[in-house]
Order: structure tokens, then sequence, then C-alpha cells
């Protein structure tokens, strides 16, 4: 991925040619020209690579530099935030594969949270998010996030709420200029979310042995990863679930994580309140899994060895095991070991650096 100095290259603005008229027919008045319309913001473009599909944008918050821009403030400020200690980018630091490395996240508030944090790697390509997939759009998680649990930005318990907390940033100099370049408006509860996704759509992992690897670069993995990738995608058919591009099918299974708790978390049925979705959990990529131990959306296993081993067996017998997609695979030790390096090689390099907080 380029870096946070390359985005305004990516933005393409249309020329055109300035036609200048001869002079004016005497005895002929020339009326006062109309004011010209504000020009609209150039397009931002994001990396030109054929191996990725373009990524669906939302007719109502075009991408631009600028929005891009202040996106990046604000997910690494804590401003942003209830208690004025948390940002987006601490539940998704880079030295954990863009997660926080715990088993369940720590909210607003020191909050303990029910859940993992999930990955940011293509976040964008996604069509519906979180775990359960309860949101619909990228802005909506972002709002959600921001205004729930994660951030704590609800006005709750004396709190400041996101009204409250646009007030503040309002008044920062450099926040006013941005806003009004991005949205020609200050900061408002329905434009902060809409910078927030515009800057995680570029959160792309261009920079990767795996992207190389499907990019025809047979030399990106090492010859036991090449190996381990053949078991991968026939032997212990992972790809089932973990396939394409992005490792993910973004479907939901129920892999029997949790599910002998007294209460379980029962996932996506929380959301579509269908029997077949009792305890499924949206399938995590496998970007940067070597980084993001612990494992599930629960964190319940904590090595990269062990979530392995654990889908190897079929997962956790249970009613609602999805044992169409997973199936026990009996793999030779040697066959083990190159599946294992398979995984600790699809690692992405986060290069976006961290933005100095607008004053």
């Amino acid at each position: 991925m380029r870096n946070e100095n390359s985005l305004r290259g990516w933005v393409t603005v249309s020329g055109g040619v300035l036609l200048t008229l001869g002079p004016v027919i005497a005895g002929c008045t020339r009326e006062s020209a109309p004011p010209a319309p504000a020009p609209a913001p150039p397009p931002f473009v994001g990396p030109a690579l054929a191996r990725y599909e373009a990524m669906r944008i939302p007719g109502d918050n075009p991408m631009t530099a600028a929005k891009v821009d202040l996106g990046k403030e604000l997910y690494y400020d804590t401003r942003l935030s209830g208690d004025g200690q948390r940002s987006c980018y601490s539940c998704h630091v880079s030295e954990k594969g863009l997660t926080d490395g715990r088993p369940v996240a720590i909210g607003a508030f020191n909050k303990t949270l029910t859940r993992s944090s999930p990955t940011m790697w293509n976040i964008g390509y996604h069509s519906e998010w979180y775990w359960d997939g309860r949101a619909k759009t990228l802005e909506g998680q972002a709002k959600a996030a921001w205004s729930g649990g994660n951030m704590g930005a609800s006005g709750k318990e004396g709190a400041p709420g996101m009204d409250a907390i646009c007030a503040t940033l309002n008044q920062v100099a450099d926040y006013k200029r941005q806003f009004q370049a991005a949205f020609n408006e200050g900061c408002t509860q329905d434009n902060v979310p809409k910078a927030l996704a515009a800057f995680m759509r570029t959160i792309v992992s261009t920079d990767s042995p795996w992207i190389r690897f499907r990019d025809g670069d047979t030399t990106a993995l090492s010859e036991s990863a090449r190996r381990g990738y053949q078991i991968f995608d026939v032997k212990a058919q992972c790809s089932k679930c973990h396939s394409g591009l992005l490792l993910t099918d973004q479907q939901y299974h129920n892999v029997g994580v949790g599910m002998t708790a007294k209460e379980p978390d029962l996932g996506r049925y929380n959301v579509t309140k269908e029997d077949r979705d009792r305890g499924a959990f949206k399938t995590p990529t496998l970007l940067d899994i070597s980084k993001s131990a612990p494992y599930f959306h629960n964190g319940s296993v904590a090595t990269l060895e062990e979530a392995m081993d654990q889908m190897l067996k079929g997962g956790i017998p249970n009613k609602w095991l999805d044992r169409t997609n997973l199936q026990p695979a009996k793999l030779t030790r040697a066959e083990r070991g190159d599946l294992l390096q398979f995984l600790r090689e699809l690692t992405a390099n986060y290069t976006i650096a961290a933005p100095k907080p607008p004053q």
C-alpha cells in the first residue's frame, strides 16, 4: 500500500481548454457573465490494480482526496471518543494485523465488549459489516461504532455525544478547514462516518506476498507455502469459505466456536432470526492471520496452530454445525507444516503513518 503522502497522487483532475474569444463587435452591449458554478471536488482514485475489482462506492458518499484526508485524521484522533481516550485505530493496530490482540475488544470507559475486534484489511470490499453482518453500509458501521460501545459517543451518563464532540471539533481550526473542504459544512454526526468510511476504503492489502502470488509472482511465497496453498485449496478445502483474493466468502458459518457456553452468542441468528444461522459468524479474512491472535469471534483460541487444528478437525460439534463446508481433513505431519507456513506468509504491510493531531 502506498503511504499517506501519495494519497493526493491518486486523484485525477479533469483538464480543460480555455477558448479566448476575439474582440467584441463594436456597438454590441456585453452583459455580465453569470458567476461560474463552484467546481466539483476531484474524484478519489484508488490503487489501479487489475487484480482487484472496482470497489463499490455509495452515491451519497463519493470519494475525494479531501474526504479521505479528513477521515484519516478522525480515524486516529482520540477526541472522537466519549472518554477522549480511544481512537478507531486503538482497536485496529498495524502490529496486530489491524486487530487489537485481545480476546474481546475493550471499548470506551474501559468497558469490556463481547466480541473480538475484526481486522480492517480490505474492509471497503465487504457487503456487510460486523461479525454478524448487522451493518449494511460501511458508513452505518462507522456511525454505530462511534456512538456505541467502541467509542462511547452515545451522550449517556454525562459523557459527550456525537453532537457535543462535533461542537468541540468545530472549534479546531484545522478541522474546521478540512470539514469545509470535504463537505462544505462543519462537523456533523452524519458526515463524520462518511469521512471515516472514505478513509477505511483505502486500507487495501496491495503490499502482500499473497497478492503478488495471485498476480503471477510464484516467488512471492516460499516453496513450503506454495505446497501449503495446494493443501489449503484442494485437500483441506479451506478455500470453500476462505475464498478468492480477499480470502473470505463474506458468508456466515457455524464452526462450533462458543456453542458449548451456557448462553452462547448466536451471531447471525440475532440479525435474521433464522434457525440455520444459529451460532454462525462471518468468515474472517486470513490476511495477516499470523499477527492477529487470539482467534475467532470470541478470541477463544490463543495460537494459529490451535486455530488451524480446530478447523482441520471439522470444527466443534453442535446441532447447527456447517457440515456442508466443514469436514475433517487428515494431513500428514509434513502437510500440516506446509499449510501452517502458507498461513504464516499471508502477511500484509500497513504503511499508513499516523497523522499529527489537528490543532
